[in-house]
This record gives structure tokens, C-alpha cells and sequence, in this order.
């Protein structure tokens, strides 16, 4: 399993009334955008958040998050929440609910 499924399914009914919601596979997990733009995703049993920049920094400060960098450097705009920072479901909320103000934000692609 490349990611967990449970956490995906919790994040799809999250996002279940916002139009122009895809999934798609990436990073060897699973992406959701809105309006053609990245806004939350699942990576292994890591939740997947895009934020502006700057909010970036103030997201990091919170527990159990960490940069996004899988590849040696850290993606700018994102970040991972472990399991024990979205794991109740009012603060997965809040993370799906932040990243998805952000993605509504720019314009459609």
C-alpha cells in the first residue's frame, strides 16, 4: 500500500461538497486538487498540505508536521502532518479545510 487508504477515504469526505475536486496519483501517494490546483494529499500515512509560503512557516511550528522533502530538498508551499497531528478528526478538519483555502485561492489551470 503506498498510502493509506483510510486517511484518503477521511479526506474525499472532507472535500465531498467542493466542486471540481480530482484525485490523482503522485509522489507514490494519492493528490487532491481543486480546480486543477494541488490542495491536500495522503503519502504513505502522512497527510499532505499546501499552504502559501509564508503560512508554511507558521504550520511547521505546530506538532507532528514536518517539511515535504522527498527528494533532498523541501517542496516550498508544502508540508507533512504524521498520524498523530490529523488522526482526530476535528484537526484533520482544520488541516483540509486550510489547504483547501489556499487551493481556492489561485485561479483555476
Amino acid at each position: 500500500m503506498a498510502y493509506d487508504l483510510k486517511l484518503a477515504d477521511r479526506v474525499r469526505t472532507e472535500l465531498r461538497r467542493v466542486k471540481d475536486v480530482r484525485e490523482i496519483r503522485m509522489f507514490g501517494g494519492l493528490c487532491f486538487t481543486i480546480s486543477g490546483n494541488m490542495c491536500c494529499g495522503v503519502m504513505k500515512d502522512d497527510l499532505m498540505i499546501r499552504l502559501d509560503r509564508e503560512d508554511v512557516v507558521d504550520a511547521l511550528r505546530q506538532p507532528h508536521t514536518r517539511p515535504m522533502d522527498f527528494t533532498g530538498r523541501p517542496l516550498r508551499g508544502f508540508l507533512y502532518v504524521d498520524r498523530a497531528g490529523w488522526h482526530e478528526p476535528a484537526v484533520l478538519r482544520r488541516w483540509v479545510r486550510r489547504a483547501l483555502a489556499f487551493a481556492s485561492s489561485l485561479p483555476p489551470k
